[in-house]
């Protein structure tokens, strides 16, 4: 992470190298902060580059920070199957109420202008596109990962939990939580493999780690990445 003094104000920002790309260009947004990507430069020049955009990335910040962090507005990005993408609220009379789309490059959420708290309307539709989505990706990934590892289990649902990506139950059923479709796959298969160990081993004990480390050798490295999706 870089950074250049404007008058009194600091602009914090990072690099992002993309030899694809025949000219340097900035973004601004809530999650990412200010990025500057193009080919590879020395930090003078990148650090002039910014500087000559100070006031408009001031003005985009400024814009950035005022919108609530739990808003869905266009230009937000949203997380699924690890990355995140642009998002495009269109207002639509058509619509009751919000319906997501997404066709594998941005998210389009659709909103009736008469709902009294649109907001509560989109956070809805996301539950429901996420707890569909996790349906769809999970149950055959599930079901593969049982018969690669044989453990066996007897019933799987998704089901929302507040701190917990997964669960197995007493009675072998895989509990997991409709969130993990917002991770990469590795972590994905990472959370299934480990829940359907406490198929055979129920607790934390060095057994249990055994039994995953079977499965999964670098579950170490996959655990400290999944902490950072919390």
């Amino acid at each position: 992470m870089r950074s250049v003094q404007y008058g009194d104000r600091t602009i914090a920002y990072s690099v992002q190298e993309r030899p694809d790309l025949k000219a340097h260009y900035l973004s601004v947004d809530k999650d990412q902060g200010v990025v500057l990507k193009g080919l590879r430069l020395p930090a003078p020049q990148s650090d002039k580059l910014v500087l000559r955009k100070a006031r408009w990335i001031l003005e985009k910040l400024a814009l950035v920070q005022a919108v609530a962090a739990e808003d869905i507005v266009t230009g937000s990005r949203i997380t699924y199957l690890g990355r995140q993408y642009y998002t495009e609220v269109v207002v639509d009379e058509a619509e009751p109420k919000a319906r997501i789309t997404f066709n594998h490059s941005r998210f389009r959420i659709h909103v009736s202008p008469a709902v009294a708290d649109r907001q509560a309307a989109i956070q809805q539709a996301l539950t429901a596109f996420f707890r569909a989505k996790a349906e769809e990706k999970l149950t055959p990934r599930v079901r593969q990962w049982a018969a690669k590892t044989g453990l066996a289990y007897a019933d799987f649902k998704v089901r929302t939990m507040e701190k917990r990506w997964g669960s197995c139950t007493g009675a072998n059923t895989i509990l997991l939580n409709p969130n993990v479709v917002k991770l990469p796959y590795t972590l994905i298969d990472y959370v299934i493999v480990h829940e359907l160990c406490h198929t055979k081993v129920k607790d934390h004990s060095k057994t249990f780690w055994t039994e995953l480390s079977q499965h999964l050798p670098q579950w170490k490295q996959l655990d400290a990445q999944l902490q950072l999706f919390k």
